[in-house]
C-alpha cells in the first residue's frame, strides 16, 4: 500500500512538502517522460540522461512550477530545449543497429525491424520537425497544447507536422511499409 501526503496550508509555509510533492510528480510521470525523452532522442541512455538533466534543472524552481495550471507542460517544454541544446552540442554521432548483421532474423522481429525503421527515420527529421511530430502524434497532445510546449503559433506546428509526416512517409527505410499500407488500402 502506497500512503499519499496530503499538503495543508501555504505551499511556501512547507518547504519539505515541495520535495515530497516534486518526488510525487517524478514518480507519476518518470515512464511517460521517458518514453518522450526516448522518441526525442532516440537512444534509451539518452532519454535517461535528458530526463534527468530536466529535471535537475527545474527541481531549484518546482515551488513555482507546481502552482502552475498545467506544470507537464512546462516540463515538455523544458525537455524538449534541453533536447535541442543537447543536439546542437553533439559532435559526433553513433550509429547502433538494432540487429547483429550476420545473424538470420526470425519472422517474430518484423515489428522490431518496422520500429528501428520508424526511428531511424525519425531521427534524420530537424530537431523542430522531430519534436513536433513526437509531441503530437506520440504524445497524442493537440496542436495547440503543441504550440504552448513549444512557444509557437498553431499554424507552425501544423506545417512542422505536415513536412516531418511528408519526410516519414518519403523515407527510404519506410518505403516498404508505405507500399504495403497503400496495398492494403486498395484491397
Amino acid at each position: 500500500m502506497v500512503a499519499s501526503t496530503v499538503m495543508v496550508g501555504d505551499p511556501e509555509a512547507w518547504p519539505q512538502s515541495a520535495s515530497v510533492d516534486f518526488d510525487t510528480f517524478v514518480a507519476a510521470r518518470w515512464q511517460r517522460l521517458t518514453r518522450t525523452a526516448y522518441l526525442l532522442t532516440g537512444d534509451h541512455h539518452e532519454a535517461e540522461d535528458l530526463v534527468q538533466d530536466t529535471l535537475a534543472k527545474i527541481c531549484p524552481h518546482w515551488a513555482r512550477i507546481r502552482r502552475l495550471d498545467v506544470p507537464d507542460a512546462y516540463v515538455h517544454r523544458a525537455m524538449v530545449n534541453n533536447s535541442f541544446s543537447r543536439h546542437r552540442r553533439r559532435r559526433a554521432r553513433q550509429l547502433l543497429m538494432p540487429w547483429v548483421p550476420e545473424r538470420a532474423q526470425p519472422p517474430a522481429t518484423a515489428q522490431v525491424e518496422q520500429r528501428s525503421a520508424l526511428l531511424q527515420a525519425l531521427d534524420e527529421l530537424p530537431p523542430r520537425q522531430r519534436a513536433v511530430v513526437v509531441l503530437r502524434y506520440w504524445e497524442d497532445l493537440s496542436e495547440q497544447q503543441v504550440a504552448d510546449v513549444l512557444g509557437c503559433s498553431t499554424g507552425n506546428v501544423k506545417s512542422q507536422a505536415s513536412r516531418g509526416i511528408a519526410k516519414l512517409r518519403g523515407h527510404r527505410a519506410l518505403a516498404d511499409y508505405a507500399t504495403a499500407g497503400s496495398k492494403e488500402a486498395q484491397r
